[in-house]
């Protein structure tokens, strides 16, 4: 039977990033002793207000169809929140929800990008983007972002790669894979292109408040970027809520009035009882959620110091998120063949640079999502496996 060119979009090399996980997964349900840090899944508990909040609302029979844009309280919640984290004038109109930040992206690529548009975006990126961006037909336009400049940006590298074409630029700070944050400066400078030449900003800040060092800034909040900027943020890493599926576009009225038209033809609407929850994880004080975050903060450094005097391989300490990128280089092995030898012969699962674009190539990506014995001794297995390459025990051809 025959499918649509669709399903050459969404498929590729972001799509095969994740065999090695998969693999992994594999040989944990053979018994085998692996530490799975290969996925951004946190390996805290969501905290119990927030799953008490959801049991009592199933049981008081919110089980029916909800607000398509999402009920009022938890978008004027949400609309609270982001105004007091970022400084922006938002309401509840301006706010949609969306099935996680994963499926807002996609639905704000729908409504803002046509087949031949091209969108910018750092690059190394996080495995989905192309796909997502392929789906509605737009071109990926790459800024490759450098490990010498710690993998942040630099508006000179996007003005130089706008062309008539170009309707949108998509960054995440935190960014994902390397927990690079940018300075006031650098969205200042994105800021004054997006105006200069009618571009859209698509704003993914899901690791915004996993930021350790310096300042977050929210670009929708600079001057004349509140209508031509699209904020995606969800309480899937803040409150590790991965599985609950909850995510939020905050934009214009006008995109917030396209994306509820999208979210009726296709998801009809996000669960009422999920809702309920998420307006407590919001608004209720958790000091849950700084323990997580303290935690991360202690794993980064805990992985950084582990690895710094390791031979072959060197960690970039990250401004924030879950992720730590290191560098292997000083091994002879690409990335790929170094993760594939971590996992098969020292058991430890991470993501090969390459998954995630060239300038990445030579990095692992490692996620703080097991506690610090667990991190300790993928540690001491990534220098393991560094060691033996080094000293010529692997063929590295």
């Amino acid at each position: 039977m025959r499918f649509s060119k669709l399903t050459q979009r969404i498929a590729g090399d972001g799509a095969a990033a994740w065999e090695i996980h998969y693999r992994a997964l594999e040989l944990q349900a053979q018994g085998r002793d692996i530490l799975l840090l290969s996925v951004g899944d946190p390996d805290f508990d969501t905290p119990a207000p927030i799953v008490q909040a959801a049991i009592d609302s199933l049981q008081d029979g919110h089980t029916h169809y909800s607000d398509v844009r999402g009920k009022l309280a938890l978008r004027q919640a949400i609309a609270r929140r982001h105004q007091q984290r970022s400084g922006q004038a938002v309401d509840a109109d301006q706010v949609t929800v969306l099935a996680g930040a994963q499926c807002a992206l996609f639905c704000v690529a729908q409504c803002v990008l046509d087949p031949g548009d091209e969108v910018i975006v750092a690059e190394p990126m996080y495995v989905t983007y192309e796909a997502v961006f392929g789906a509605c037909g737009a071109t990926v336009v790459p800024v490759p972002v450098k490990p010498e400049h710690g993998f942040r940006v630099q508006a000179e590298d996007v003005a130089a790669r706008i062309t008539p074409r170009t309707r949108a630029l998509a960054l995440n700070s935190p960014h994902n894979p390397s927990g690079a944050s940018l300075p006031r400066s650098t969205w200042k400078a994105l800021a004054e292109l997006c105006v200069a030449h009618d571009l859209w900003l698509i704003s993914d800040e899901v690791y915004s408040e996993l930021l350790y060092e310096g300042e977050h800034i929210s670009p929708g909040s600079l001057p004349g970027m509140a209508d031509r900027t699209a904020t995606l943020n969800s309480l899937s890493k803040s409150h590790a809520m991965t599985g609950w599926r909850v995510g939020w576009v905050v934009g214009s009225p006008a995109l917030a009035s396209h994306l509820e038209n999208l979210a009726l033809c296709m998801l009809y609407g996000s669960p009422d009882f999920i809702q309920d929850a998420a307006v407590v994880a919001l608004e209720q004080r958790l000091p849950e959620l700084e323990a997580m975050r303290e935690a991360y903060r202690q794993r980064r450094d805990l992985v950084c110091e582990r690895l710094a005097d390791c031979p072959g391989v060197k960690a970039l300490k990250p401004d924030g998120g879950m992720f730590v990128m290191v560098d292997i280089r000083q091994t002879g092995l690409s990335a790929q063949a170094f993760s594939s030898l971590l996992l098969e012969e020292h058991g430890v699962s991470v993501l090969a640079g390459e998954a995630f674009g060239p300038s990445a190539a030579g990095h692992i990506r490692l996620g703080l999502v097991l506690g610090a014995e667990a991190l300790t001794e993928a540690c001491r297995r990534i220098a393991q496996c560094a060691s033996q390459v080094l000293e010529g025990r692997v063929v590295t051809g």
